[in-house]
Formats: C-alpha cells, sequence, structure tokens
C-alpha cells in the first residue's frame, strides 16, 4: 500500500500567484497551501479593500486593486470569488493566462456555459479547484483502482452527517442553491473521476426547519447501469455531537474495498486527519497518507495547474471537465424539482 501514488511533482519553476477575493477559504486553505508550496503571493484582491489588506498584512503579501492584480506580469490567477464573480473577472485576465477558479463553476449549467465560451474565447489555461481530486487519499485510492487493486467498481457509497458552519460564508446568504452546488459537488466530482459520467440522477435536496440556508440534506442516487450502484446521503444538520457524526466514502469492488474518511468536515476548518483503508482481498490495511484534504489537496491542485502552464504535464480538471461535474450538479437539481413516482392508492 505504501507504493501507491499520493504526491504531486511541483513545477521547474514557480510563477507568481494572484488571488481574486479575501474570504474564509483563502485564510483556511489557498494562502497555507501556496506557502507549503513554496509559491509567492503577488498580491490580494477584493472588493472590500480593507478586508484584503487586513489578510495581506498577516501573511507579507500586499492589497491590490483590481487593475494593478490583472498587470502583475507571468501570474496564475486565483479565483476565490463567489460563483457569480467569476466570469466577469474571467473576461478581464490577460489572454492565454493560467488560471484557478473556485468551484462551483457558476452558479447553474448556464453559468458554467458562459463561463467555458470566456476560457475558451480568451485561450485561458483554466482549472475547476475540484482539488478532492488531488488530496492524497484520492490520489492514493484512484491509484488503487487504476491497478486493479480491487478489481471493478461494483459499489460507491459517499455518507456524511455533519454540522457544517455554514456562517462562515457569507455570501451564501440568500442563494438558492447550497448544499449540492457548495458541497456535494466535490463528491460528485470525485465519483466522475473515479469511474466517468453516470447516464442519469434521482435526487431529492432539502434544507432543514432550524435556519433559512436553502438546502443542508441531500439524497441522491446516481445511475451506472446494472452493475454499479452509486448514492450519496449527506446531511450537514446532525448537531448532537462528534461519536456518531461521519464523512466517508466507501468503494467496493469484484476484488476488494476501500474506505475513506474525510476529517476536514469534522469540526470544519481544524478537523481530524484523514483515513485510507483498503482491502485488496487479504485483509483491511492502513495507507500512510502524506497529506490532508486541507491543505495538501490544493498544493497539488496548484502544481498541477502550474506544471501544465509550464507544458510539464496535463491539465487534470480543466474547466471542459468541470462543465459535466456542473451537468451533474444541474441533473440532481432538475431531479429534486421533479415529482416521485406516486403510490398507488388502494383500488
Amino acid at each position: 500500500m505504501n507504493t501507491l501514488k499520493q504526491d504531486w511533482t511541483p513545477p521547474r519553476t514557480r510563477r507568481p500567484i494572484v488571488i481574486f477575493g479575501a474570504g474564509s477559504i483563502v485564510r483556511d486553505a489557498h494562502l497555507p497551501a501556496w506557502a507549503a508550496g513554496g509559491y509567492e503571493v503577488a498580491g490580494i484582491t477584493d472588493p472590500d479593500h480593507a478586508k484584503a489588506e487586513a489578510l495581506a498584512a498577516e501573511h507579507a503579501t500586499q492589497a491590490l486593486t483590481a487593475a494593478e492584480a490583472l498587470a502583475v506580469p507571468d501570474a496564475v490567477f486565483d479565483l476565490a470569488t463567489p460563483p457569480d464573480a467569476h466570469a466577469g473577472i474571467l473576461e478581464r485576465l490577460p489572454e492565454g493566462a493560467p488560471v484557478l477558479i473556485q468551484k462551483p463553476m457558476g452558479s447553474t449549467l448556464e453559468g458554467a456555459s458562459e463561463i467555458l465560451r470566456i476560457c475558451r474565447e480568451r485561450k485561458l489555461l483554466a482549472a475547476m479547484n475540484f482539488q478532492l481530486r488531488f488530496a492524497p487519499m484520492a490520489v492514493a485510492l484512484k491509484d488503487a483502482i487504476d491497478k486493479g487493486l480491487l478489481g471493478r467498481v461494483v459499489d460507491i457509497e459517499m455518507h456524511g452527517v455533519l454540522a457544517t458552519p455554514w456562517g462562515l460564508w457569507t455570501f451564501l446568504e440568500g442563494l438558492p442553491r447550497i448544499e449540492i452546488a457548495m458541497h456535494s459537488i466535490h463528491y460528485l466530482d470525485l465519483i466522475r473521476h473515479l469511474v466517468g459520467d453516470p447516464k442519469g440522477v434521482s435526487a431529492r435536496t432539502l434544507g432543514h426547519p432550524s435556519h433559512a440556508v436553502a438546502q443542508t440534506r441531500t439524497a441522491a442516487i446516481l445511475d451506472y447501469g446494472p452493475d454499479l450502484r452509486c448514492l450519496l446521503s449527506v446531511n450537514h444538520d446532525w448537531d448532537f455531537g462528534r461519536p456518531h457524526q461521519a464523512c466517508e466514502l466507501r468503494v467496493a469492488g469484484t476484488k476488494g474495498a476501500a474506505y475513506m474518511k474525510l476529517g476536514v468536515n469534522l469540526d470544519y476548518p481544524k478537523g481530524e486527519p484523514d483515513v485510507l483503508e483498503i482491502n485488496d482481498g487479504t485483509g483491511w490495511r492502513a495507507v500512510p497518507l502524506t497529506g490532508s484534504w486541507f491543505t495538501e489537496s490544493f498544493t497539488a491542485r496548484m502544481h498541477n495547474l502550474q506544471r501544465a502552464a509550464a507544458a510539464e504535464e496535463a491539465l487534470i480538471a480543466p474547466a471542459s471537465d468541470g462543465w459535466h461535474t456542473m451537468a451533474l450538479v444541474e441533473a440532481c437539481y432538475a431531479a429534486s424539482a421533479a415529482p416521485l413516482t406516486p403510490i398507488q392508492e388502494t383500488p
């Protein structure tokens, strides 16, 4: 198990990073990840300039105006911005620039299509920040599947009963789409990464009477045909203490199985250690992990983008692939809005 791939090779030459946005995800994940990867942050820009100044001062960089940020030479642009802000920034980036776009790819599939159009027209090297694919546990799981340790995958189950502090992200207030678009999108993207696109989906996503967040609970079944069962059950309102909270992915194949604990979602953003255990038919063994989803996956995501910008490797999860994850998200919302099959009444 120690031979499974986990780490990502850094680029030979690191470009400076310019960050759009000064929210909690930048503080908790982006800035620590870029520092860990040896990257220079050339500056931070945000519509709230005072907020950008305060965060920049904490991390030995500078607050920039949007115009100054766009003018930084040879930069990689990091869009840690709300989904509806992406398109307006992408339209102003230098042609051909490398850019990392925070998920989701717009608020709707229509928005994702507009982002994809802009990226193509401006020839941007655009990567979606679906960083769960790059978490050491997920890289190792994909490597185990690709090496045939589990056999043919026949079962995938994502189970989450959490207490998520939605108040950390004030921009979510009033948005009509929350849980799938902002959270379970990671799981949907990882599942696509592991086994490809499903044929269809059945889903229900809903809120909770204790708060006004649009949706915090989701159940979904992904249709991969007669041999692969795939489902998600996620509840962010399980606020009854840690012993019976969980955030875990189970994958079973014809030869073996894997168990993955996504520790960051338990006591977010501090989190708990990630876990990956694999049974290749000879018993369960823990895979010693080289890092976690937060923040090593972000560093690996940037390594891949910067290596792609230097033509050192192919870009993983480009905007064109991110569009298909958004299409799956859109299908989940459409399925949730559609009526379920009625139960026949007594004749």
